[in-house]
């Protein structure tokens, strides 16, 4: 299928990786619930040969793992992609390439960066550990998979600024090296960043969930960097048509994500409660535009979307206040505005 004449065609990065299982999102279930025929994207055996989006053939998707996608994007490898911010901000401090832009937040994959170090510390603050270390002659070493937002972070402390002034923290990546202050040393970890500690070193900054993993290393979160959520982020490529069809695979996406807040409910009511019905339905804003009805000779059935957190009590006060009866509740897939 990717062999074919690309015009009139955008190049899709989809998340390979935290982004498409269960547990942070599962980027393929949105696909599905936006109406999308998506093949070879099962979480955990995607494929980039199999993988196809059957009923929509202007779109062409790729894998794409989180650190390489802003690269890609960035390079016109891809016109459109699925991120979280935390990656997109990493390279944008590498590169200060303005061709990256959000197109929508997708508000799932939520995750926070974090400064952490072992339990046992007195530290009570990121600038605290910083004054704790000054003047040790052996480096402060820090492993995290965000070099460049973490050297930001650094910089922008007090107490670094108070020991160090300006100089650079020494950034290495493999072989590659940036930075004059080999006092502070940042590392590239390429996973279990919370390991490291129990080797040796001094600090980490890994993303986390619920903290929950940095307990059972044995750490605790000192100070926060960023939240993130996973997007869609179109690259310098993404103009003219293809921004226009970028803007409507988002749209396909969030109705779903926004699908899940709602209940899709169908009742029956007495016509001599019809009209004071809709004036509370529209009042307390239990449905989308108006509530669809279908008067009978006695009753009338009424068809409703209803926000998730509010159906117990909007239930008791259907049954109570309007004689409601033959309620019945479906999920919702997808709901576009």
């Amino acid at each position: 299928m990717k062999n074919k004449k690309t015009s009139q065609k955008i190049k899709l990065g989809l998340p390979k990786g935290s982004l498409n299982t269960k547990c942070r999102g599962n980027t393929q279930e949105v696909f599905s619930d936006a109406g999308y025929d998506i093949q070879g994207y099962e979480p955990g055996n995607e494929s980039d040969r199999r993988l196809y989006i059957v009923n929509d053939p202007e779109i062409i998707a790729f894998l794409t793992r989180p650190q390489s996608a802003p690269v890609e994007l960035g390079r016109q490898l891809l016109d459109a992609a699925i991120v979280g911010e935390d990656w997109i901000r990493e390279e944008s401090l590498n590169t200060n390439q303005n061709g990256i832009r959000k197109i929508g937040d997708l508000e799932y994959g939520q995750t926070k960066l974090v400064i952490a170090v072992p339990d046992d510390t007195m530290y009570e603050s990121l600038s605290d550990f910083f004054q704790a270390l000054k003047g040790r002659d052996k480096p402060i070493l820090c492993f995290t998979e965000y070099v460049n937002l973490t050297r930001q972070k650094f910089m922008q402390n007090e107490a670094y600024q108070n020991i160090f002034g300006d100089k650079k923290p020494l950034v290495q990546v493999r072989g590659l090296s940036d930075g004059e202050n080999r006092l502070v040393q940042i590392l590239n970890s390429d996973g279990v960043t919370e390991g490291y500690i129990a080797k040796g070193a001094d600090i980490v900054v890994d993303n986390t969930q619920s903290g929950k993993t940095l307990k059972e290393y044995g750490l605790r979160k000192l100070e926060q960097i960023m939240e993130s959520t996973a997007g869609l982020y179109a690259g310098p490529s993404c103009v003219d048509w293809k921004d226009r069809k970028a803007n409507e695979i988002f749209e396909q996406l969030y109705g779903a994500i926004v699908g899940k807040r709602y209940f899709d409910v169908k009742f029956n009511v007495p016509n001599t409660n019809v009209e004071r019905l809709k004036e509370y339905l529209i009042t307390e804003g239990l449905c989308a535009d108006e509530p669809t009805i279908t008067k009978g000779e006695q009753y009338s059935a009424v068809n409703i979307l209803m926000p998730k957190e509010t159906f117990p009590q909007v239930l008791r006060t259907l049954r109570q206040d309007y004689n409601a009866s033959a309620i019945v509740r479906n999920e919702v897939k997808q709901f576009v505005e």
